[in-house]
C-alpha cells in the first residue's frame, strides 16, 4: 500500500474533523526538531503564515530527503503528513505524485485559505527541488 493509500485509509477512518484535526496535530508532534543551523531566513519557507523552515538533500541514492517544521501545531502534522508522501523518494516519483489525495481526506474543503497557501508553497518547494535535481 502506497503512503497516499495509506493516508486516505486513515482519513476515511475517522468520521468528524475535530478527529481529523487531531489526528493531523498527532503526527506532528513526531516531527524531530530541525537543526538550529536551518532556523534562519535562509530555510524559511516563503509564502507561510506560520514560521516553517525547510531542507531538502540529495541523498547518495538520487533520492530526495526533506526535513522542515513549524511553530504552528497543525502546521507542523500538515508537514508530517506532506513528508510521508514526498520523502525519500526520486525526483521523477516526487513529480509524479497525485495531488488528488489532499480532497480526498478532505483538506482542501477544511483548511483556512492562509494554510492551504502555506500548504500549496510547501508543495511547491518539494517539486522545485525535484525539477532542479532531475
Amino acid at each position: 500500500m502506497s503512503e497516499v493509500d495509506e493516508i486516505i485509509k486513515d482519513f476515511e477512518f475517522l468520521d468528524s474533523w475535530e478527529d481529523r484535526y487531531q489526528m493531523i496535530i498527532d503526527m506532528g508532534k513526531s516531527l524531530p526538531d530541525l537543526d538550529s543551523r536551518y532556523m534562519t531566513d535562509k530555510y524559511r519557507l516563503k509564502g507561510c503564515q506560520s514560521t516553517v523552515h525547510f531542507v531538502s538533500e540529495l541523498n547518495e541514492d538520487k533520492t530526495l530527503s526533506f526535513r522542515a517544521n513549524s511553530d504552528a501545531f497543525i502546521v507542523k502534522g500538515l508537514i508530517a503528513l506532506i513528508l510521508k508522501v514526498f520523502n525519500n523518494k526520486s525526483s521523477s516519483d516526487i513529480l509524479k505524485i497525485d495531488l488528488s489525495f489532499l480532497q480526498k481526506i478532505g483538506l482542501d474543503q477544511h483548511l483556512s485559505a492562509t494554510r492551504k497557501n502555506g500548504l500549496s508553497s510547501m508543495i511547491d518547494k518539494i517539486k522545485l527541488e525535484a525539477k532542479q535535481n532531475q
